[in-house]
């Protein structure tokens, strides 16, 4: 499963050869191990090209052509939240929670998070993260060693909110193992942050719906109530695997924890922005055999927050909103040693939301936690098209080797590829900031 998607489940078909890999929870550490040694030496020009706070970085390994992805500052510019940063709307006194793996010194790929941070920090004028990790869970010995998942998750929240607390809740390594531990871990991943009192908590881990068992799904969701009660805004990753969103292969469906009505689902898309971060545009992320996850729920009914969408069904739909997942459009993060990676798939869009309701909660003077209604609030008023980038080109069918899976279409207002769309903080931040707790 990876902090994106995937469960190991039941023997299916195999993906295509040359998909591309992404951050999950079950790849990061393999991730690593192929492409540490490409990297480290494209380090020397990465920093070279990170210099400059608005300049494109080229994020691509020697021998490959040049990938451009975008500094912290371009990404903030693209999506409305470098106006916030400059008056002071930063997240501080927040604290954004991120469940992820403990690894140990064996670990492939392990780095230490707080020089990478620091590293990040200093190469691209960032201030210093706040950094903390909570081990109640995982009770690692070892609590700063991190994978690529972490890296670009801790990264994303602090370039969005660079005045929040970062706080690592770490779970055990075999919350990867099976779709009873994965359950298992985010169940109490969801626990320990609504014990914490965190303002939100960002999870780019899931697993379809089919792989959940009943009892699961009620245990998660009761930990969700909790978390809601206690007013924690809880976001989760819709898939990088289109309309089946599980890489292991089909049926089509959505993932959990996202599918779960109190949950931000978060899609992707593919940014279109001048190299200084100008937006230009965005359609739905596919790459044809990875996509944005997102379909209809076949374990929740439809909230009430999605009564009357023009694609509303009986039940739950998938994602609420989206940004960036392709590589084309990504932002730069500093993976170990100086080395660049582009943040891609919906585990680094699910982050980049997580920053932007750190800057509302800071906005409102208190943690707003259920935000959902509120956004379709936002989205059914005037302020619609100032608050969102509505996306409405694209798809998420895929390509596996039994044919093609035929997804939905993105479309004018909400749909079950990239949602409501995504942020112009600019906008949307004061007007969340604004909301009652019901969202009215």
């Amino acid at each position: 499963m990876h902090m994106n998607g995937t469960l190991p489940k039941r023997p299916s078909a195999a993906r295509p050869p040359g998909r591309r890999l992404r951050r999950r929870w079950l790849a990061a550490a393999s991730l690593a191990a192929c492409l540490a040694a490409a990297y480290s030496a494209a380090a020397a020009a990465g920093r070279a090209s990170a210099s400059a706070g608005t300049a494109q970085v080229n994020c691509a390994p020697p021998g490959m052509k040049q990938q451009p992805c975008y500094s912290p500052q371009a990404y903030g510019t693209a999506y409305g939240v470098a106006p916030l940063l400059r008056r002071g709307i930063d997240g501080r006194g927040e604290t954004v929670a991120m469940p992820e793996l403990a690894q140990t010194p064996a670990s492939q790929g392990a780095t230490d998070i707080r020089k990478d941070l620091a590293a990040f920090d200093s190469k691209f004028g960032l201030p210093q993260a706040r950094l903390h990790v909570t081990t109640a869970i995982a009770g690692s010995p070892t609590p700063y060693l991190a994978n690529g998942e972490e890296l670009g998750d801790a990264e994303m929240v602090h370039a969005f909110a660079p005045g929040a607390t970062l706080d690592i809740i770490l779970v055990p390594a075999n919350a990867i193992s099976s779709p009873a531990d994965f359950a298992a871990a985010i169940t109490k991943a969801i626990r320990e942050s609504a014990a914490l009192h965190t303002a939100v908590l960002s999870i780019s881990a899931s697993g379809g719906e089919h792989a959940i068992t009943r009892a699961e799904t009620a245990a998660m969701n009761a930990a969700l109530e909790q978390a809601r009660d206690q007013h924690v805004t809880v976001l989760g990753s819709s898939g990088d695997d289109g309309a089946i969103s599980s890489h292991e292969g089909p049926p089509v469906q959505v993932n959990m924890p996202a599918s779960d009505p109190l949950v931000l689902g978060v899609g992707g898309t593919i940014l279109d922005a001048s190299p200084d971060g100008a937006y230009l545009g965005e359609m739905a992320w596919n790459d044809n055999t990875s996509a944005s996850g997102g379909g209809y729920s076949s374990l929740f009914a439809r909230p009430a927050y999605q009564d009357g969408l023009a694609r509303a069904r009986a039940t739950r739909g998938v994602p609420d909103v989206a940004a960036n997942a392709d590589p084309d459009g990504a932002m730069a993060i500093e993976y170990g040693d100086g080395e660049i990676r582009a943040a891609i798939g919906t585990s680094s869009s699910t982050p980049l939301w997580a920053g932007v309701i750190a800057l509302a909660d800071q906005e409102a003077g208190r943690h707003l936690g259920f935000v959902n209604p509120a956004l379709y609030a936002i989205a059914r008023g005037p302020a619609y098209h100032r608050a969102f980038h509505d996306v409405v080109t694209g798809d998420n069918s895929v390509l596996w080797p039994t044919g093609v899976f035929v997804g939905y279409n993105a479309g004018p207002g909400w749909d079950p590829v990239t949602g409501l769309g995504s942020p112009d903080a600019q906008y949307l931040v004061p007007l969340l900031a604004r909301t009652d707790r019901t969202g009215a």
